[in-house]
């Protein structure tokens, strides 16, 4: 398990109240069946050719759903794939006749994962696709898939966390044809029971006294109230 997919499963616990390894897969369980039938939806509206709220003039249209069961690693659940008047509609995610996902599910989790870039989701939704999908239609799958992520990283936090530790990450990103810098700032909380927790991961250029407080103010405006010991490493204008 990649060290992403890890901090997902921390940033799961306090939404499901995770108590025991059951709990995990739950959480995870339902993580995937809400992506999948976003998918499915979504491969409905690029078929159709509009949206599902949208009036068309088109003899095609929505014509309900079909209930499936769907095996995956994480336990058997419900998704209702989408029907159309004509019954052209070939689903790529999950085709008519497969039940069993369980060489996809890791890929749609790390999605979640992964997704700190909407450059980054949509290589792994051309990889879960198995073949080039449109712009527009990746477009419009991020846009609901960033909404689940940015609940994430907004979420509320515990008043206290005993202790935070702060560290950077550094990594090259191409800017208009230009090769630069750049540092994901990982603050891991320990909390009250002495659990690892990923409370926010930013992106940022400098550092600076300004920029930690800043960081640190969005710790406070979810929650925080109090950290008995902050670790870092040198980094710059934490001390001040």
């Amino acid at each position: 398990m990649t060290e992403g997919k890890r901090n997902l499963i921390q940033g799961l616990f306090q939404e499901y109240d995770i108590q025991s390894a059951d709990d995990i897969q739950e959480a995870l369980k339902d993580l995937l069946s809400g992506t999948l039938q976003d998918m499915l939806e979504k491969e409905m509206d690029d078929h159709l050719g509009y949206d599902r709220y949208e009036r068309s003039g088109e003899p095609n249209y929505r014509n309900g759903t079909k209930s499936k069961t769907v095996r995956s690693k994480y336990g058997e659940f419900q998704v209702d794939v989408p029907q159309d008047r004509q019954s052209s509609f070939e689903p790529q995610v999950l085709p008519k006749r497969q039940k069993d996902i369980s060489s996809i599910d890791d890929k749609i989790i790390a999605l979640y994962a992964k997704g700190m870039t909407t450059r980054q989701i949509s290589e792994m939704i051309e990889d879960i696709y198995g073949f080039e999908v449109s712009e527009g239609m990746v477009s419009d799958i991020t846009d609901k898939l960033l909404p689940r992520i940015e609940e994430w990283q907004n979420r509320p936090l515990s008043s206290v966390y005993p202790i935070v530790f702060i560290d950077a990450v550094h990594f090259s990103v191409r800017d208009d044809g230009v090769i630069r810098k750049l540092a994901a700032y990982v603050v891991l909380g320990i909390n009250e029971d002495g659990i690892k927790e990923v409370l926010s991961i930013v992106v940022g250029e400098n550092e600076s006294s300004k920029y930690w407080l800043s960081v640190l103010n969005s710790l406070k405006n979810r929650g925080v109230q109090d950290i008995l010991i902050l670790c870092s490493d040198g980094l710059t204008g934490i001390k001040d």
